[in-house]
């Protein structure tokens, strides 16, 4: 689960992090109100969506703009809250689709001396949480690692150990810090790691962290994301959860407790079983294709469940043709049959469909599918159903 820019900031500031004043503000005669109770003579004003490159992004249909306005005058923030709100913005991240602007940040400038890079994230490799830091920031770090590798540096920390006052300073010295920015950079660090260890977070990245011309470090940006699975330790944050910045039919498998992950290709597949599930997606792309989704509706699950799984992939726009593919271990085929037949009788199956089954009760659900009267073609094998699948969308197509 991911949050805004304005509410990270205000987890790190409660662990001690120094973050600029800002309001969130949800239209333009709230974004002039707010610059009027801030400090200084410059205002930055800042969509608030999911994404990063909000500054080099545009909207939609313009080639510029951006969504972080520097402005002067509490006027010129309403003049930019009007610009803003209520339109699509598109950056690097959102994709050509981009995402709507629903509420903007007003915050006070700053002069900048110099930007840092500062992230804490879950290195797979080495099981553990890892500090990466660059003196290159305010930058997309993908192209800092491509172009310039040598100015980024990864501290894994020990989780019986945790965060070590050493690894702060020796980080600090690598970025090119020195003296009292030394110390403060400590302390962002140990701000930054107990936010993430105690909010069970995913990531924890500030970008630009600046030093200011008056010698000290401010978290300019910040991102954080959680792990869906502590969410049941941290009410308060499953309660800053933005509806609208969510995929819908992501939002609608997790009210079944759907493994779902929505994706750009045209096949829908509903499988059973995380590894069963990416062979499907591999075959698919093996055959010229690509899936819509990751969907795993797991080993035991209802027929509530599955039925809630395939009207999500039937009311998919995307979705040219849906694959099934099961082998029923806890999970019945029948059941799986059972589901698949309901849901396509009340959404109407407009696309092809390839059921495959394999397992407990299969005779009894191919048995089903057949007499149901779908148009559904049964196959034999994984490999069967991915041709299958794929030939008919491109019949389809063609037709």
């Amino acid at each position: 689960m991911n949050i805004h820019e304005y509410q990270a900031k205000a987890l790190l500031k409660h662990y001690g992090m120094n973050v600029p004043l800002g309001v969130v503000v949800h239209s333009p005669g709230e974004a002039r109100d707010a610059a009027k109770t801030l400090p200084g003579s410059v205002f930055v004003v800042k969509a608030q969506i999911h994404a990063g490159g909000r500054g080099a992004g545009h909207f939609l249909g313009e080639s510029s703009g951006g969504g972080v306005r520097l402005v002067k005058t509490p006027e010129e923030a309403k003049a930019a809250a009007y610009d803003m709100l209520d339109r699509t913005l598109v950056t690097r991240q959102t994709g050509p689709a981009g995402r709507v602007v629903r509420r903007l940040y007003v915050e006070a400038g700053c002069a900048i001396e110099r930007e840092l890079y500062l992230s804490l994230l879950i290195d797979r490799v080495a099981r553990r949480i890892t500090v990466v830091a660059s003196d290159a920031g305010g930058m997309s770090i993908e192209n800092v690692a491509e172009k310039t590798p040598e100015r980024i540096y990864k501290v894994p920390i020990d989780p019986a150990l945790g965060l070590s006052d050493y690894q702060s300073r020796d980080i600090a010295v690598k970025i090119g810090l020195k003296g009292q920015l030394i110390r403060e950079f400590a302390q962002v660090m140990r701000a930054a790691y107990t936010a993430f260890t105690t909010l069970d977070a995913a990531l924890v990245e500030i970008n630009p962290l600046v030093v200011t011309k008056e010698g000290t470090l401010l978290a300019l940006d910040a991102k954080m994301g959680f792990d869906d699975n502590g969410l049941f330790r941290h009410k308060e944050i499953e309660e800053l959860r933005d509806p609208n910045e969510e995929d819908p039919r992501e939002r609608e498998a997790a009210r079944f407790g759907l493994s779902y992950v929505g994706l750009e290709g045209t096949i829908g597949c509903m499988v059973n079983g995380a590894g069963l599930a990416m062979a499907t997606m591999d075959i698919i792309h093996s055959e010229g294709e690509s899936p819509a989704n990751f969907l795993d509706v797991g080993g035991g699950a209802s027929r509530e469940r599955v039925g809630a799984a395939f009207r999500i992939l039937l009311g998919d726009p995307s979705v040219e043709g849906v694959l099934v593919n099961i082998f029923g271990g806890i999970m019945r085929c029948d059941i799986i049959a059972e589901a698949v037949i309901s849901a396509c009788r009340e959404v109407g199956l407009k696309t092809p469909l390839v059921v495959r089954l394999a397992g407990t009760k299969v005779e009894e659900g191919l048995k089903m599918i057949e007499e149901s009267g779908l148009d559904a073609i049964v196959a034999e094998d994984l490999g069967d159903a991915a041709r299958k699948i794929v030939a008919a969308v491109r019949s389809r197509r063609v037709a």
